[in-house]
């Protein structure tokens, strides 16, 4: 996902929307802001937050990298004080912005003033004291993720693991225990967090009140070019056009369960998905799961992972036959060749997914790209491994920043991420306010588009998967695989977000932020922890975005949006067939339309935007629901007589529950 490179992710929400996973917001290197020159029109004042923004941009994104990158007390306070005098000049500017209220000025002018009012979803107090704690807590808190790691045992014995190796317990092993271990092991991270988390709000809602904003809630809604309720209601509409297709998933996921480890374990009371079986720490993706998903063995071979193994492991053979450090032990060299291996492969991966891009006529990244970019986790130091993008300097310093594995998960992350960089070099030529996203889940959809042109011919085409035999079954299976990423996900892409707004609307108090979250999962996704989560606890700060301050409701607009983008660009390469079995790889005529989409940035509205990609001004799930139509059938088939839905009273008090129906 694209995080920009924030610790606090000063998520630009409709302007610089650089995503959660792309990084969100750079910044000024004042102390306070310049005095307006005396008789400044409203042109000229913009003309001169564009000038000082591009200048000081860099300095807050290297502090941000750095503290991402090198994780310790001293980088988090030097990127906490970049951070404060970051929102110190952005309060500075919004401030003078409203001497121009209700005055004329050209409409790219409005437009400029009105992003700069929504750059960051971080709104922080005037107060200066107020501003210094909110950065330092923003911080802290991103650092306590970044370290986190799950401990047992004392002195010696003692031994840990961090989000990567827990991560693994989740997505290859079926023992339930050892599964339950680790999915609480890494939610003992974000206990500490609480208290910090419950002042994070304070202040940010404070700064959103002075800027105008109900709350801080109500400000992030506002980015959409569209009111906040009007967000609000688009967001439902489009949950209830997918909904059915995820509740029969769903159906289908609970029995696979159920059968591997018996109805007393495979799901919990009202038909719900226990949350540490879902092969992820979130449940928000479900292809770990493959292994016992999978529709029809074998059929349509798509075992990427396969083919990824059998790269790293020839990488790891030739690192080990080059000659070693002098006078390093066995084993010294055998680590050495292993993390020379390791970096090789990245690369290799990312390679192949710059492929894609460079196949539609799309520039190749530039060579700091490959000199800037963490690819790998350093062995010597603590960084935050969750993946993101990060554009350091407004004119091609892109960089990435992952703990790179070879498997396919890593894989399609590396083409999403690709897409925020993609999107970035495309809209560099735009002013500075007008550099982001045409909303920000536009640029979370960008690289996802791609991956959706992933199809199994394409995969085979460049030696990931074995020729593919045309097949009913193979084509389900391929849409299983896609589908336990895609679908999946929607109800998480949403639920983050409602607690959010609860919280900062006063709807959800601190003393039931634990249990607020596992209601809304239980509401939107139908999963619930085996054992007592009570208030001790803080789960929701064990997913990134929240101590990482990231808006996440782009994520669900972006699985929308990613279906809509690779229909039009289907359309536009020509392609006549069966939508699930597009790739315009390779395809010039879809890359520059696709290219003249991504050059236009924040310049206009998100709706003219894309009815020039796309012909309509709505988004709209009906792409997704033709994509996995073959899916949907075969689910149906497969769940009938079958108690589909589930309850969430009792787990989720004041949720509306989905009542169990017989698939038919």
């Amino acid at each position: 996902m694209k995080l920009r490179p924030a610790l606090l992710a000063l998520a630009i929400v409709g302007s610089l929307g650089l995503a959660a996973c792309k990084r969100d917001a750079a910044a000024p290197a004042a102390t306070g802001v310049a005095p307006s020159p005396a008789g400044e029109t409203a042109d000229q004042f913009i003309a001169r937050v564009n000038d000082e923004f591009r200048k000081s941009y860099a300095e807050l994104t290297s502090a941000q990298w750095l503290s991402n990158t090198y994780i310790n007390s001293d980088s988090e306070m030097l990127a906490a004080k970049a951070n404060e005098r970051w929102l110190t000049q952005l309060n500075g500017w919004i401030e003078q912005s409203k001497r121009f209220e209700g005055k004329q000025m050209s409409p790219e002018t409005a437009r400029a003033i009105k992003l700069l009012k929504l750059m960051t979803a971080m709104p922080a107090p005037k107060d200066p004291k107020k501003l210094e704690e909110l950065t330092q807590i923003a911080t802290r808190m991103e650092g306590m993720y970044g370290s986190g790691n799950y401990c047992k045992g004392e002195g010696d014995a003692k031994s840990c693991r961090d989000i990567g190796q827990l991560s693994e317990v989740l997505a290859t092993s079926r023992d339930y225990d050892a599964q339950l271990d680790a999915w609480q092991g890494w939610h003992t991270i974000s206990q500490p967090m609480r208290k910090d988390y419950i002042r994070f709000a304070e202040l940010v809602n404070e700064g959103a009140k002075e800027m105008g904003f109900a709350d801080a809630g109500e400000m992030w809604r506002s980015g959409y070019d569209m009111s906040p309720a009007e967000l609000a209601a688009e967001t439902d509409r489009l949950w209830d056009q997918v909904k059915p297709l995820y509740e029969q998933l769903h159906c289908y996921a609970r029995g696979k369960l159920d059968a591997k480890y018996g109805k007393d374990k495979g799901e919990v009371a009202g038909g719900m998905l226990p949350a540490h079986l879902m092969g992820n720490l979130w449940q928000q993706d479900w292809g770990n799961l493959w292994d016992m998903m999978q529709p029809y063995p074998g059929a349509g071979s798509l075992d990427v992972n396969t083919a990824l193994r059998a790269i790293s492991q020839a990488d790891l053979t030739s690192e080990r036959a080059k000659p070693g450090t002098p006078g390093a032990s066995a084993a010294q060299r055998e680590v050495d060749a292993e993390r020379a291996a390791a970096l090789v492969t990245a690369k290799k991966m990312t390679e192949r997914a710059q492929d894609f891009y460079t196949s539609l006529d799309m520039p190749k990244l530039p060579q700091s790209y490959w000199e800037k970019t963490q690819f790998i986790k350093p062995r010597d130091r603590d960084v935050v491994c969750h993946a993101s993008a990060w554009d350091m300097n407004m004119a091609g310093d892109v960089r990435t920043k992952m703990c790179i594995v070879p498997n396919e998960e890593e894989l399609t992350t590396i083409y999403h991420e690709l897409g925020h960089i993609y999107y970035d070099l495309a809209y560099n030529k735009q002013p500075p306010l007008f550099q982001g996203g045409a909303h920000d889940g536009f640029h979370e959809a960008i690289g996802d588009t791609i991956v959706l042109a992933m199809t199994p011919k394409y995969l085979a085409s460049v030696g990931l998967v074995g020729e593919q035999q045309q097949s009913n079954e193979a084509l389900i299976n391929a849409q299983m695989r896609m589908a336990l990423a895609k679908v999946a996900f929607l109800p998480f892409g949403l639920m983050i977000d409602r607690w959010r707004w609860g919280v900062f609307d006063g709807s959800i108090k601190p003393d039931g932020y634990n249990k607020a979250w596992w209601e809304l999962k239980a509401k939107y996704q139908g999963v619930a922890p085996v054992t007592p989560r009570g208030e001790t606890y803080f789960d929701p700060g064990a997913k990134y975005h929240v101590p990482g301050n990231t808006p996440y409701t782009r994520y669900f607009l972006s699985h929308v949006l990613q279906f809509q983008f690779y229909k039009a660009l289907c359309d536009a390469s020509g392609y006549k067939g069966p939508l699930y079995e597009c790739s315009f790889y390779g395809n010039k005529e879809a890359g520059k339309k696709y290219w003249a989409m991504l050059s236009k940035g924040a310049s206009q509205p998100w709706q003219q935007t894309m009815k020039e990609l796309t012909g309509g001004e709505k988004m709209d799930a009906s792409a997704v629901l033709e994509y996995f139509a073959p899916l949907q059938t075969w689910l149906k088939e497969q769940n009938a007589g079958s108690s589909c839905g589930w309850n969430a009273a009792g787990t989720a008090a004041g949720a509306t529950p989905a009542t169990p129906q017989k698939a038919g």
